[in-house]
């Protein structure tokens, strides 16, 4: 049945006339009374009658009335459901992560959004660059980020997990405990991750004073942690970033203790949609079963 129909007999029965009507839905009179004829030919009933008084129901038509405003009534709140799924469907969530909390992190975090938000899409950016996470938030191009924080940018900021600082040496390399002193480093050949993400070996050096002979490898992690392997020199990188194959290496622990804080960056003062606002929960949820299983280690 057209609810269209139905609303324009309700508009022309309620104010009394079907010239106001016409004013009221758009419709010339002409038309609005073809399509009250019409619907009481589908349903095989008379439903009002005209005079010159205006327009009043029927006897049948006051019958139905109750029911046809109860069906306009549910037939709104369903096109307003169905319009609030379409818009929720609409948002998509930006997402710029370093390739190792991408690698580590994002696979449960995305689970357990998918779960509460299942239509809500979150387009994942995996970056190269230490920055670059906090320089695509400022120029409005990410919606939050996955990063190790740094000076310098203005971001909503919520820390999540401390990355220690690792040394990673050929096994046979001669140690004396199970820490790796960073002045051990001091005229060592030491490979240096490419990109940006030198920043934290860099101030870990410069806090101690240490001045390793740099050569920087423009290659990935792991094959950094094969060429140490290969006895090619030493290098440190956070812990997360240590995956893959870790054949003929050790990794330790440098002392002191040195390491980055990882968070989660939004807009500063900006509104949070419901969508973020739901993943901020789930990272959050995530972090802190993480961090349990990490304390029973």
């Amino acid at each position: 049945m057209d609810s269209k129909k139905l609303e324009i007999l309700m508009t022309a029965v309620d104010l009394g006339s079907f010239s106001k009507a016409s004013e009221v839905v758009g419709y010339t009179q002409s038309g609005l009374t073809h399509l009250v004829d019409s619907l009481e030919r589908e349903i095989g009933l008379r439903l009002v009658r005209r005079d010159r008084s205006g327009v009043s129901l029927t006897r049948e038509g006051e019958a139905l009335m109750p029911s046809i405003r109860e069906f306009l009534r549910e037939n709104a709140k369903l096109e307003n459901q169905i319009a609030a799924i379409t818009e929720k469907k609409s948002e998509t969530i930006r997402v710029a992560a370093y390739a190792s909390i991408a690698m580590h992190w994002m696979p449960e975090i995305l689970y357990r959004f998918r779960r509460v938000c299942p239509d809500i899409d979150v387009d994942l950016r995996m970056v190269d660059h230490e920055l670059e996470p906090f320089e695509l938030l400022e120029k409005w191009e990410t919606d939050v980020i996955f990063a190790a924080r740094q000076p310098g940018f203005a971001c909503d900021w919520t820390p999540l997990w401390n990355d220690p600082m690792c040394a990673i040496v050929p096994l046979e390399y001669p140690l004396k405990g199970d820490v790796f002193p960073v002045g051990e480093f001091a005229d060592k050949e030491f490979l240096m991750p490419y990109g940006r993400f030198d920043l934290d070996a860099r101030a870990v050096f410069e806090q101690n004073g240490v001045e390793p002979r740099i050569r920087p490898c423009y290659v990935d992690d792991e094959t950094v942690i094969r060429m140490v392997g290969k006895g090619l020199g030493l290098s440190m990188m956070a812990e997360m970033m240590i995956r893959g194959q870790l054949d003929g290496v050790r990794v330790l622990p440098v002392h002191p203790a040195a390491g980055r804080e990882l968070g989660m960056g939004l807009h500063p003062r900006e509104a949070l949609s419901e969508g973020i606002a739901r993943l901020r929960s789930c990272v959050l949820e995530f972090i802190e079963d993480a961090a349990r299983a990490r304390a029973k280690k």
